[in-house]
């Protein structure tokens, strides 16, 4: 980020609290939970390299205290968004991540209670397959089984789905081909070819490791399905935590503005990072690749949302239709260039 980003995503961080404090002053129904405690889930890959660099650097604990706030933060994760969403509605968890499909049924099966607080990366999400007899997705037959983190929900299933309706003329003609697989283990069974799956429309770094293989291949990347660069992961958490944890709230945001600031200025460190916090055993100069990759960014504006929001509005996933994606996100995004 440049300089006058990082002092333009100060200013609005810093006024996130007083907004929101001042509302809370003034008798916001509800505004009563106590500040200091914030509950985070992620899930699995690179594209939350920013929530790892938080954990890793304990920026959330030093933005609080910079406020004169002690913060205790706890990390979950889980290996996809229904079951985050799950969470995150019983009050297990404060904030969310994931793909933009699982921000956008929350935001809808909430009535907008749920929202996004920022995206966190724009990277694109490959179809990879271990049969040389699929080149195209005309070649898959019911035998075919492609791994999604999340049979039907996930941001892999809606691409698939909207590749489905592009390639084959109907959204919903692989739905049945599709099987429920965490991203390390569908990779595991890809390489070593463990009859089962055939494909796996995953993302970064699984589908890069799978690609280093020769006997795996690449059918459709999302870029091409979506007609360019989109988000791929995003924060949320309910209207309740924010409104009744502004400082927290603040901290949090601030928190990610800097390890997105620390990614761009030190790729090197933030590879190290990934690798350490994950346990990855992936070699770093392969996760650099990635960090570098130009068509990889960190970044929190959203990024051809709406696409996703009107496919799954078409095909019935969605009551309602958002006029723009600043109806799903928090207004603390709304200055910046999104879509």
């Amino acid at each position: 980020m440049t300089t006058s980003k990082t002092a333009s995503a100060t200013t609005r961080r810093t006024g996130i609290a007083t907004a929101l404090g001042l509302a809370m002053l003034a008798g916001l129904p509800g505004a009563a939970s106590a500040e200091g405690l914030i509950r985070i889930a992620e899930q699995f890959g690179i594209g939350y390299l920013p929530l790892q660099v938080m954990r890793d650097q304990s920026l959330i604990e030093k933005h609080g205290t910079e406020a004169g706030l002690e913060i205790t933060v706890e990390w979950a994760r889980f290996s996809g968004g229904q079951a985050m969403n799950e969470a995150l509605l019983s009050n297990s968890v404060d904030v969310g991540s994931g793909g933009v499909g699982p921000l956008l049924l929350i935001w809808d099966r909430t009535q907008g209670d749920v929202k996004g607080i920022a995206a966190i990366n724009t990277m694109p999400l490959m179809l990879n397959a271990n049969d040389p007899d699929l080149q195209s997705l005309e070649d898959f037959t019911e035998d075919h089984k492609i791994a999604v983190p999340a049979a039907g929900v996930s941001i892999q299933a809606r691409v698939l789905q909207m590749a489905a309706q592009q390639e084959l003329g109907a959204w919903d003609a692989l739905e049945d081909n599709q099987v429920s697989l965490p991203h390390p283990d569908a990779t595991a069974q890809m390489i070593s070819q463990v009859p089962g799956i055939s494909a796996h429309l995953t993302s970064p770094p699984f589908q890069y490791q799978q690609l280093q293989e020769d006997h795996i291949h690449n059918v459709l990347s999302s870029y091409d399905v979506l007609g360019g660069p989109h988000t791929f992961n995003s924060v949320w958490a309910r209207t309740s935590f924010r409104e009744e944890n502004p400082e927290t709230y603040a901290a949090f945001l601030a928190a990610l503005d800097e390890a997105m600031d620390y990614i761009e200025a030190d790729p090197d460190g933030a590879a190290e990072t990934y690798i350490r916090v994950t346990g990855s055993g992936l070699e770093e100069d392969f996760i650099l690749s990635m960090v570098e990759d130009p068509d990889i960014s960190f970044t929190t504006t959203p990024n051809n949302t709406m696409k996703f929001a009107e496919f799954m509005h078409e095909i019935g996933v969605l009551q309602n239709l958002p006029e723009s994606w600043q109806d799903y996100y928090f207004a603390d995004i709304h200055d910046e260039s999104g879509s």
